[in-house]
């Protein structure tokens, strides 16, 4: 009989496995019922939280620290990653200015500044990389990538000729970007950004209206974003021939994506399809008789460009059976059945508190593999 091989791609349990432990202990429930069978681990993300991790893990890359500058101008610890195979760096943008840095009583969208996300960057580039997959999701700011940009050596001048103060809220006094500063080393690094968000700079559904309550803007405190967000994006138009308010994702991560649009040469992606790029899944999952995956939650939102939909998407096209598991199962995933997912599990054996949910995440998932894989069994005799 032909040895079983098994593909492994979750995505992470959050606040519970990492996407790496769930493999782990997808493996060690299925190797229960096949000792002898192939398993190839696939950590997954879709751009957001984990990304970097994933596809470090997925990849053997490596995973650098660095002190950065975080979005309330206080020193944070962040992350990148490098995959060497490659030559390719990964950010997450939330590691360095993320909204996790601040608290109901601290934010401010207003002076929240992307410079931290720009150091990041110097860092990649000071490793001699040429292309970086940049994930944008979980901003604290709001300030068109100003600061990102200012990192890089960009100078933002007011009418007097003097720098711009960090933040959004500034971006209306803006006479004069300067860009005779700006690292060299950028027109030749390839920028790949993984956001879902398809939001413009500005307007109604902009990244002031849509995005800045959640950062801790009030009605007025809106409008005063938008306002400089639109003069922002004037007077890149105007000054380097670049039109970024209207483009879809601009308006991602309070701008960045705007930012990014004005002073790299980038291009905007699927977070997941990005990660099934890079980490090889699709030429993995030659041959593959099941395709496991999963998340922490399964629901009709799955389908919207979760990992466990693009994983399923790309073992349809290999012909390859996929089985989800998560901890939670929400209403809609009969959706899912048509989209290249053949079955759900959840993990979760009984009423417990949450705490003992999360603690004891790997021994579910472990648990359950086991019993799929007895199903498995009983199918092939």
């Amino acid at each position: 009989m032909k040895r079983m091989k098994f593909v492994l791609a979750p995505d992470s349990f959050k606040e519970s496995m990492t996407a790496k432990e769930v493999c782990k202990a997808m493996e060690a429930g299925l190797k229960v019922v096949f000792p002898d069978a192939e398993f190839i681990h696939v950590p997954m993300a879709d751009g957001g939280e984990g990304t970097v991790q994933s596809l470090i893990d997925a990849t053997d890359g490596e995973i650098y620290h660095q002190t950065v500058t975080g979005p309330l101008g206080t020193p944070v610890d962040a992350q990148f990653g490098i995959i060497w195979s490659q030559q390719t760096a990964v950010i997450e943008m939330a590691s360095a200015s993320g909204i996790q840095f601040t608290t109901k009583e601290t934010k401010n969208p207003l002076t929240a500044t992307t410079f931290g996300t720009g150091e990041l960057i110097k860092a990649c580039l000071d490793k001699g990389i040429n292309k970086i997959i940049l994930g944008i999701g979980g901003s604290a700011t709001n300030d068109g990538g100003a600061g990102m940009a200012a990192a890089l050596g960009v100078r933002f001048l007011d009418k007097n000729g003097l720098p711009l103060p960090a933040g959004g809220g500034a971006l209306g006094s803006l006479c004069k970007i300067d860009l005779d500063g700006i690292d060299p080393r950028l027109a030749d690094v390839e920028f790949l950004v993984a956001s879902d968000v398809t939001n413009p700079l500005c307007g109604d559904t902009g990244a002031s209206k849509t995005f800045g309550p959640q950062k801790g803007a009030t009605p007025e405190t809106v409008a005063i974003l938008d306002s400089a967000l639109a003069h922002y994006a004037d007077v890149i138009d105007v000054q380097l021939g670049r039109k970024v308010k209207d483009v879809p994702g601009a308006g991602a991560a309070g701008g960045l994506g705007a930012g990014l649009m004005a002073f790299t040469h980038c291009k905007m992606a699927r977070g997941i399809d990005i990660v099934t790029q890079y980490s090889g899944l699709s030429e993995k999952l030659v041959g593959a008789d099941y395709c496991f995956t999963g998340e922490g939650g399964i629901d009709f939102q799955t389908k919207f460009g979760k990992t466990p939909y693009g994983v399923a998407q790309a073992a349809k096209a290999q012909g390859v059976p996929v089985i989800a598991l998560a901890g939670y199962i929400g209403e809609g995933v009969s959706e899912l059945y048509s989209e290249g997912i053949d079955a759900i599990f959840g993990i979760v054996p009984g009423a417990e508190n949450i705490d003992a949910l999360l603690k004891n995440g790997c021994s579910n998932v472990e648990r359950t593999c086991e019993n799929i894989g007895r199903l498995l069994k009983i199918a092939r005799a």
